[in-house]
């Protein structure tokens, strides 16, 4: 046996634990799929939930946010745990607690329970993400075969996301409210003895006891800055949103003081000095803030100013999905043929471009329009995801893993939570303007009506009559005026993140030691610090549906310095 098979091939049979990793691979995509569903399922379902328990406005605030505000704020604290005490065992935890958690809310008969129900949901989905990366970082030795994972699992991630409305709306036309989480209860019951037979367990190989104070510092921290975060989108300015905001600033900055003293550190903050980890962390920060705030302003140009429908406008947003679904199965070969460095700033200036492109939208509804934009958003967004999350999880440290994960999601909802404060601050500052002096209109309907284009349709409805309509008039040629410089700002965030890119690796680089070879022997390790000789050639194993003939590269040479992937 001895030359016919090489380390990183027994590394991966042994992380396998005798399972086969593509089925490994499936169980990780169903943990994925349930929390990316119950993140946006329960949208449709705040009308229904609101006639039955009557929240006030700040219980309803809390049902939408106390699962987001949860589970980003628990990311670090579980991924790290599950480096420690082991990822399998921390998403067994996870699918319990959130099979638990769903029927609470299922049944919730008051506002207040069913906040706590959501909160912890989010502590389950806060186990399970991380853990589903970081497994399958343990799984996937070979970067190849892991980027073809990682594109698999970033599909199921875009799937997830659009079927959750879906998905709610179908539930909520035929059973009640509750129906929307308990759908996840037997999912759950399937996957927790599967899990427990085919996950394998693993663990970091740090030293030295968890660091629980520094966890509890760290998530107190980011959930104080994602709860300021998320009042600032809403456009509050006031204590109750700068104090969380400047108190989590103050925990973080602690949190990373503690962390550079330490011997056994929660996290290894050195990973941020190599370049292709935080450049891709700071990439997958500016898609998702330069992007997730103009998902909300077209669903509200879908349907306030083209009139629309719910149904509608979310079928006008599934070819997004389904371009990012194809991005995602793509970008496992985009990667080997193109580079961590050419393939993300392709897709921000691809992104960028769409952005340009539906600066077009106006008044009118144009639908060949859309359907392109929205195509390349997608495509665009996707390929841009994928290649920073690889390269950061690839360049991540074994032990690390977990936390390496849990970095990628907290930088994910971060740039989520910003961008709708950013983009919605940019929207609203262009938009209002129009609305100062509009003929026959009072100063107080004109100064209500600058808050919002729902808010100023009601105003104007109010007002009736010859103002009232040119109040509506005025307000829908402020809002496309508004969506026009939100869309130039976020082409100029995603251009930014395309000269950001190219601190990445040029080439995907496929260590040696990690390519598991084929029937002919192993070609000699090369001298420590010396190049492979010319003309070497590396065998990576054969993809799901391609038989048994091996896919051979030339090896690619390139140094990676300090630079670390996700």
């Amino acid at each position: 046996m001895s030359g016919t098979t090489t380390a990183a091939a027994l590394r991966r049979r042994a992380a396998g634990a005798g399972a086969n990793r593509w089925v490994v691979l499936v169980v990780l995509c169903v943990s994925l799929l349930l929390v990316a569903v119950d993140a946006t399922v329960l949208h449709v379902a705040v009308p229904a939930v609101t006639e039955d328990l009557k929240p006030g406005a700040v219980e309803l605030l809390w049902i939408v946010d106390a699962y987001p505000l949860v589970c980003a704020s628990l990311l670090i604290l579980f991924g790290t745990l599950g480096d420690r005490v082991g990822r399998r065992r921390v998403l067994l935890l996870g699918y319990t607690l959130f099979g638990v958690a769903s029927a609470l809310a299922a049944f919730a008969d008051d506002a207040h329970l069913l906040i706590v129900a959501r909160a912890l949901l989010g502590v389950g989905g806060a186990m399970i993400m991380p853990a589903t990366l970081s497994i399958l970082r343990q799984v996937f030795p070979d970067r190849r075969e892991r980027a073809l994972a990682i594109g698999i699992w970033s599909a199921v991630a875009a799937v997830g996301a659009a079927v959750g409305p879906l998905l709610g709306g179908f539930l909520l036309e035929h059973f009640w409210w509750g129906s929307v989480f308990l759908v996840n209860i037997p999912l759950m019951l399937v996957s927790l003895p599967v899990g427990r037979i085919l996950l394998p367990e693993s663990k970091g190989d740090s030293g030295g006891p968890w660091d629980v104070v520094g966890a509890l510092t760290a998530a107190a921290g980011l959930f104080a800055v994602v709860l300021g975060v998320k009042r600032l989108g809403a456009g509050e300015l006031g204590a109750a949103t700068l104090l969380p905001l400047a108190a989590g600033v103050v925990l973080l900055v602690l949190f990373v003081r503690r962390q550079r003293r330490r011997e056994h550190p929660l996290l290894d903050l050195r990973m941020f000095s190599r370049p292709a980890f935080s450049t891709s962390v700071g990439c997958i920060v500016l898609a998702m803030l330069a992007l997730v705030g103009l998902e909300l302003i077209a669903a509200q140009y879908l349907q306030l100013v083209l009139g629309l429908s719910p149904l509608e406008t979310g079928l006008r947003l599934v070819p997004l999905t389904f371009a990012a679904m194809a991005a995602g199965l793509a970008g496992a070969r985009m990667l080997r043929r193109f580079g961590p460095r050419r393939m993300v700033s392709f897709g921000f200036c691809l992104t960028a471009g769409a952005v340009v492109l539906l600066t077009a939208m106006g008044g009118d509804d144009n639908a060949p329009l859309l359907l392109g934009g929205f195509v390349l958003l997608g495509f665009g967004l996707e390929t841009t995801l994928f290649g920073a999350y690889e390269s950061m999880l690839s360049e991540a440290p074994q032990d690390q893993a977990g936390g390496a994960a849990a970095i990628g999601e907290t930088s994910y909802q971060l740039g989520a939570g910003i961008g709708i404060a950013l983009l919605g601050s940019v929207m609203n500052a262009a938009y209002a303007p129009g609305l100062s002096q509009v003929p026959g209109v009072p100063a107080s309907a004109s100064a209500a009506a600058a808050h919002s284009l729902g808010e100023a349709y009601e105003v104007a409805a109010r007002l009736g009559g010859p103002a009232g309509e040119a109040l509506r008039l005025a307000a829908r040629h402020s809002f496309v005026h508004g969506l026009h410089v939100t869309l130039l700002v976020s082409a100029g965030l995603l251009l930014a993140g395309a000269a950001m890119a190219l601190r990445l690796p040029r080439l995907m680089h496929c260590d040696p030691e990690e390519t598991p070879s084929g029937p002919a022997s192993a070609p000699s390790p090369a001298p420590s610090g010396s190049a492979p000789a010319s003309g070497t050639t590396a065998e990576a194993s054969p993809a799901p549906g391609l038989g048994s003939t091996p896919m051979r590269m030339p090896a690619q040479r390139e140094s990676r310095g300090s630079g670390v992937k996700v």
